[in-house]
């Protein structure tokens, strides 16, 4: 199944890594970005997560939520929250019905070759609850900055302008520590004694010859 814009967003509750249950319908008034991606803690959607997480003030600023969606468990969800520091629920959508609704389940290109499987993609769900705009294909990085845009541009803002990192400052160079002189070693060996002064011995006096 595909998405059509502007049609009724396919309504749906799911299990939520923040606790009970997340229903789409419940956030009538509310613009909801929902991101399918495929695995928890695997390198490109680690990448993704963390592009949402960041983007999470400035969606919050037009009056927006994210939310990801994939067949991982709760538990699965909650270690991959924990461990990168994730701000927005991920949704565990097990029997993959949702990711049908949303045509985020089918057949796609893996190292080369045809797989069934989560296709990476999002929804921007609009305060009526209509489709506004539909990424059925996703390149990771730089997505959440396309989105955030996106968002601005559907609901008239301007987009809040993205606050660079902070940079790590380098860390302080260890002084090497002081040395000391290695200690001088006592020669075991006696010091030479100074040759003594030796006197010119005394010529011996010559007799005078008698007359």
């Amino acid at each position: 199944m595909s998405l059509t814009v502007g049609q009724p967003a396919p309504g749906f509750t799911l299990p939520s890594s923040d606790g009970g249950t997340f229903a789409l319908d419940d956030l009538r008034g509310t613009v909801v970005v929902v991101y399918f991606y495929p695995r928890d803690s695997t390198p490109g959607c680690t990448i993704e997560a963390e592009e949402f997480r960041d983007a999470v003030p400035a969606l919050k600023k037009l009056g927006a939520i994210v939310v990801g969606v994939s067949k991982d468990s709760i538990a699965s969800h909650c270690k991959f929250r924990d461990k990168f520091h994730l701000t927005f629920p991920l949704l565990s959508d097990e029997d993959g019905h949702v990711l049908e609704a949303y045509g985020a389940w089918g057949q796609k290109m893996m190292y080369g070759k045809p797989m069934i499987g989560v296709i990476r993609s999002t929804a921007i769900v609009g305060r009526d609850g209509a489709v506004l705009r539909h990424w059925p294909k996703v390149s990771v990085k730089g997505h959440a900055a396309e989105v955030v845009a996106a968002v601005a541009e559907l609901t008239g803002q301007a987009a809040p302008k993205a606050k660079p990192a902070p940079k790590a400052k380098p860390a302080a160079k260890a002084k090497p520590a002081a040395r000391k002189p290695p200690a001088k070693q006592k020669s075991k060996a006696a010091p030479a004694k100074k040759a003594a002064a030796r006197k010119p011995a005394k010529k011996p006096a010559r007799k005078k010859a008698r007359g």
